[in-house]
């Protein structure tokens, strides 16, 4: 969110508005209990303090009680009613059930591909009048990473380590693959332990490294070094890794599933989630023309900076903005 308030200080129409951005630095929404508390409590008390004229919720959940405030939603996928198996039944049914209920109170809902807009239109009531897309911008500085490939080759994946991220279908690949390294950044879930036993019964233990968190410096070096990017999942609503790795210039493989085809295009290798010895054949002909595929994601990675830029999706959710504001004036009349 903060790459789109950036983008929105420099676009003054249709809005016309100033924007501000609601947060408690203190609050933990990885914490279930906390993020209820902040989506339902702080912040429709910050918004009527603030007295805003429209509340833009960017994390897929609305309060139950916004007041007489006009709310604008981002539903960045559809995976709580979708993928989410792993996780306690009482967050699938406040991430899933309970937010598609409160869907049908936002003026606007902003969902990040074509594919998730088709999702929530299939499994809600809402108008599609009511459903736009705004892809998310990719950060500036990873748009400015200098690319450096490490001679040892290593395959990247930025995510949570969660089911449906697919890991399996690499981890089956790697012993066909001698030299080449799996490195996987982002939080963990139980899904961990599964991949890291996978790893042990198939010999590549060694080779397989799950990260969890890293600092923001970690990643970017990391996007800079990587062989490649690789995105098996077989759910996503946008696919950031995938976005990201484009606009670094990594040369990516990604699954042919959900909206990475949408996301990817032609600019990248695109294989089934589950089929490894395709994985393994896309990943082997990357490996022995690395300053091919390298020279390709470079040659692709101006448009995909211009595709993904937060300026476009400032301009979206200004118009919507004004939209929301002049909807609730009229309602008031």
């Amino acid at each position: 969110m903060r790459g789109l308030l950036a983008a929105l200080d420099g676009v003054h129409e249709p809005c016309g508005c100033e924007v501000i951005a609601l947060a408690a630095p203190r609050i933990d929404p990885w914490r279930f209990d906390r993020r209820l508390l902040w989506d339902q409590v702080l912040l429709p008390l910050a918004a009527r303090r603030e007295r805003v004229d429209v509340l833009h919720c960017s994390a897929g959940t609305l309060p139950l009680l916004p007041g007489r405030i006009p709310v604008v939603a981002t539903v960045h996928d559809v995976a709580w009613l979708r993928a989410q198996r792993h996780a306690r039944f009482y967050a699938r049914a406040y991430f899933g059930n309970v937010q598609r209920a409160l869907y049908a109170r936002a003026h606007t809902i902003f969902v990040d591909s074509y594919f998730s807009r088709d999702e929530l239109l299939a499994l809600t009531s809402l108008e599609p009048s009511r459903v736009t897309v705004l892809y998310p911008g990719v950060a500036a500085d990873i748009m400015q990473v200098t690319r450096m490939p490490d001679p040892q080759p290593f395959a990247l994946v930025v995510g949570t380590v969660e089911v449906r991220k697919n890991l399996e279908v690499l981890v089956r690949a790697l012993p066909q693959l001698p030299g080449l390294r799996l490195v996987c950044v982002g939080p963990f879930t139980p899904y961990r332990e599964r991949i890291a036993e996978l790893a042990r019964a198939s010999g590549v233990v060694e080779r397989v490294e799950l990260r969890g968190y890293v600092s923001r410096a970690a990643l970017l070096d990391l996007y800079a070094r990587a062989t490649f990017a690789a995105v098996p999942s077989r759910y996503e609503g946008f696919g950031y890794g995938a976005a990201q790795a484009l606009c670094a210039g990594v040369p990516l493989i990604a699954a042919r599933a959900s909206s990475l085809p949408e996301i990817v295009g032609d600019t990248a290798a695109l294989v089934g989630p589950d089929d490894v010895a395709g994985w393994t054949a896309a990943i082997a002909q990357l490996l022995g023309a690395r300053d091919a595929a390298e020279a390709s994601a470079a040659g692709e990675r101006g448009a995909a900076c211009a595709r993904f830029g937060w300026a476009a999706a400032a301009r979206i959710a200004s118009a919507a903005y004004g939209r929301a504001v002049a909807g609730s004036a009229k309602a008031a009349l």
